[in-house]
């Protein structure tokens, strides 16, 4: 059976980026800062838990 060691940070890490790129984005359309960072946390979240997970 294949064991890899799974590496949570930088699942987050890039998982952040690639959320933060278009949160940037619609913040600079006018959305709220907070929302958009909530956004952004969610998708991060979600990301990394359904790597991990699946």
């Amino acid at each position: 059976m294949y064991n890899a060691q799974k590496d949570w940070l930088g699942a987050f890490i890039i998982a952040g980026l690639g959320a933060g790129i278009i949160t940037s984005f619609a913040v600079s359309q006018g959305q709220n800062p907070l929302v958009g960072l909530g956004i952004t946390a969610f998708a991060s979240i979600a990301a990394v838990l359904f790597d991990h997970l699946c």
